[in-house]
């Protein structure tokens, strides 16, 4: 550990009050208008800190900045979290990807190789979230997987589809079922025989993240892998059933599908001998299906029925402690020496704190994609149990309880820094319910102001930033900025992330720094070589630079 020593910092003493560090997830600075729950929100704690001169600053949180492959790339909160954490931009999981299926590493993988024993007697099946909006998946990254499996000899590929309406807009599901349609028209001349099988919206089927209800997965399950769902002769055919029941069903949530042939049988259920590839790079969303598939007896999320003897694997390793999925295609990035490391080492003592939906956030992301703590003596985390969604019909959230264990933290003395997710912003948010998210924006502003206000009572100082933008635009808009509306004139509710800048602020007794306006373009990466630095501590060489003005 003798190579994790920080220097301490030239003119900045070890502080004797706590820092707190919160990220306000989701929540970006937009345009300002009436579909910007952040501007319209109630949020007089973070006003107020925005307010102040020289201590507040946007911050790039998208793109290049958090190591995606262009500034079309809308960031997030796995993305989001890493830079926080890190102090570096690195690579992140769609680069990596297309970087594999450029140069062909993908195929020479290990991994592969296990997929690709199985294409002369069994069926490829691809389960995957089918959008082109880069935060959990990509179709452009689907359909290479599908070529580079054609190139190789399978002969009959099966599609598990899940249905996005989230990253991307509500209803945007049949364009990217246009570009698999002609996919399988064009593999067909070659013999392969490429159909959808089955699928259901994110939120509904399948893609259930830090165990928050295991039913979601087992409703995958039971459609991707028994072939008991209802039954439909086509995708479309499930999707425009869902989309007609009174209230009609956003593509998020639809119900899990099954698609069968002319006799009434699945065109798809995974079998013994298969192979599997779960096809999102990201992982929080990835973690349980690959659990369901890859665990024996031990197994305890959900009566499975029968687990299939087959070859799954990752598009990337989701969890690389635990070693979740145990083959995949694509290895993880490697963020090594991360700030948490280095307090570690350093024997700073920490408290990490949130609810369920961003718990991993706060401690896996931050960490450098690492589950476990660096040191039990000095890292506390605390995991308070989320609403189930959806999210729009509590949209406080678990924010007071945060909030009030934050302050609790800080107040006992035993810390050091306290670590604190408010997930209100980004997860209201993506329901694309406007009035929820003011209203979840409102709760994370109180449990705001109670944080900061036991920090300044301790003679602390405060960093508060967000990981990406969401809650800033609720409206679909076209080319020149507009809302978009439908026929019955209501606007077209927003339900991805945006490529809005995020605040920063810097405050509390303790502090004398204001921050730089020198550097030309900030990001979240910035940010951890400015927590050490208000620490006391001479951030490494290979961090980004801090955002403190030098003396």
């Amino acid at each position: 550990m003798l190579d994790l020593i920080l220097a301490p910092h030239p003119s900045r003493p070890r502080p004797t009050g706590p820092l707190l560090e919160v990220v306000l997830d989701g929540v970006g600075i937009g345009v300002g208008d009436a579909y910007d729950a952040v501007a319209q929100a109630f949020m007089p704690n973070l006003r107020r800190l925005m307010a102040r001169e020289g201590r507040f600053m946007l911050l790039k949180a998208h793109g290049t900045a958090v190591g995606l492959p262009s500034d079309d790339d809308m960031g997030n909160s796995e993305v989001g979290h890493n830079a926080l954490g890190s102090g570096k931009i690195v690579m992140q999981g769609a680069s990596l990807v297309d970087s594999a299926l450029a140069t062909g590493s993908l195929f020479a993988s290990e991994g592969w190789h296990k997929v690709e024993s199985c294409f002369a007697t069994g069926t490829l099946h691809i389960i995957g979230l089918l959008s082109d909006g880069g935060v959990h998946s990509r179709l452009d990254q689907i359909i290479g997987l599908i070529d580079g499996a054609g190139h190789r000899g399978v002969k009959r590929i099966r599609l598990h589809v899940l249905l996005d309406g989230r990253d991307v807009p509500d209803g945007s599901t049949s364009i990217y079922l246009d570009e698999v349609n002609n996919k399988a028209r064009a593999l067909e001349s070659r013999g392969v025989d490429l159909r959808v099988a089955s699928g259901g919206g994110r939120m509904f089927v399948t893609m259930d993240r830090y165990e928050s209800d295991w039913s979601i997965v087992e409703r995958g399950w039971h459609a991707h892998v028994l072939g008991d769902a209802p039954k439909f002769p086509s995708a479309e055919a499930a999707i425009a059933a869902a989309k007609a029941q009174p209230g009609g069903c956003m593509d998020q949530y639809l119900p899990p599908f099954v698609v069968v042939d002319d006799s009434g049988a699945p065109v798809g259920t995974i079998e013994d001998g298969d192979a599997v590839i779960f096809a999102n790079f990201r992982g929080d969303r990835a973690i349980q299906i690959s659990r369901a598939f890859d665990e024996g007896a031990s197994f305890d999320g959900f009566d499975r029925v029968r687990r299939p003897d087959v070859v799954y694997a990752g598009l990337m390793q989701y969890d690389g402690d635990l070693h979740i999925p145990k083959t995949y295609l694509v290895p993880p990035p490697t963020i090594a020496r991360t700030s948490g490391e280095y307090l570690a080492s350093m024997k700073v003592r920490s408290f990490a704190v949130s609810e369920t939906q961003k718990f991993g956030h706060v401690t896996y992301f931050w960490n450098g994609n690492r589950s476990n703590k660096f040191d039990d003596t000095v890292e506390t985390w605390l995991e308070i149990p989320s609403n189930l969604p959806p999210f729009d019909e509590k949209p406080a959230m678990k924010a007071k309880e945060i909030g009030d264990a934050a302050a609790e933290a800080l107040r006992s003395g035993k810390y050091d820094v306290v670590r604190v997710n408010l997930a209100n912003g980004d997860m209201v948010g993506h329901t694309g319910n406007l009035p929820a998210t003011v209203a979840s924006l409102e709760a994370a502003d109180i449990a705001l102001g109670v944080m900061v206000e036991a920090c300044v009572d301790r003679g602390g100082f405060y960093v508060v930033t967000a990981d990406h933008g969401n809650a800033d635009d609720m409206a679909q808009r076209d080319k020149n900025g507009a809302p978009l509306v439908d026929k019955n004139g209501r606007v077209a509710p927003k339900t991805s992330h945006t490529l809005a800048p995020v605040p920063f602020c810097i405050g509390g007794p303790a502090i004398d720094a204001t921050l730089r306006t020198d550097l030309a373009t900030p990001g979240l990466a910035n940010v951890a070589a400015t927590v050490l630095e208000l620490l006391g501590f001479q951030p490494p060489a290979d961090f980004q630079p801090s955002l403190l003005q030098p003396d």
